[in-house]
């Protein structure tokens, strides 16, 4: 059986904003119908990821005004677009991801989800748990990184 790669499958490219992007406004990207990730872009090269989730637990923890740096996570698991699908579905549950940003040497080309993969892979392969708990934020506005996407 030949290996579907990412670069074969159609990827959506996440919006991309910076670190001192303020969250109401990467909440007001991430509420665009299909939009589930933006990617934080700093230097010409990915510097964190930001999902609805990461919002969600952002205004659960704190009511203040941050920046996407405060709550993105980094570093960031990376894919090519020579990965097999499989090896992104596996390195997802391994590290209880949803999304993994694509990149090529250092240029961003999109996002992979648990969602895009869903039609080529069983089921049990996308059966993700995450390992780490949602980012939190210090009432001070500086958030204790975790790796969770």
């Amino acid at each position: 059986m030949i290996e579907r790669r990412i670069r074969d499958v159609f990827i959506p490219r996440a919006p991309t904003i910076s670190s001192e992007t303020l969250v109401t406004e990467v909440a007001q990207l991430l509420c665009r119908p299909g939009v589930s990730a933006v990617v934080v872009i700093e230097n010409d090269a990915v510097d964190g990821i930001l999902t609805r989730s990461d919002i969600v637990s952002m205004v659960a923890e704190t009511s203040a005004t941050l920046d996407a740096e405060s709550v993105m996570s980094s570093p960031v698991t990376t894919v090519s677009p020579d990965t097999t699908l499989t090896e992104a579905a596996d390195t997802m549950r391994e590290h209880g991801f949803t999304h993994l940003p694509i990149v090529e040497e250092t240029e961003y080309l999109g996002v992979i989800s648990a969602k895009t993969l869903a039609p080529y892979l069983s089921r049990h392969r996308l059966d993700i748990e995450p390992v780490d708990e949602p980012p939190r934020v210090e009432r001070t506005g500086v958030s204790e990184m975790t790796s969770h996407v």
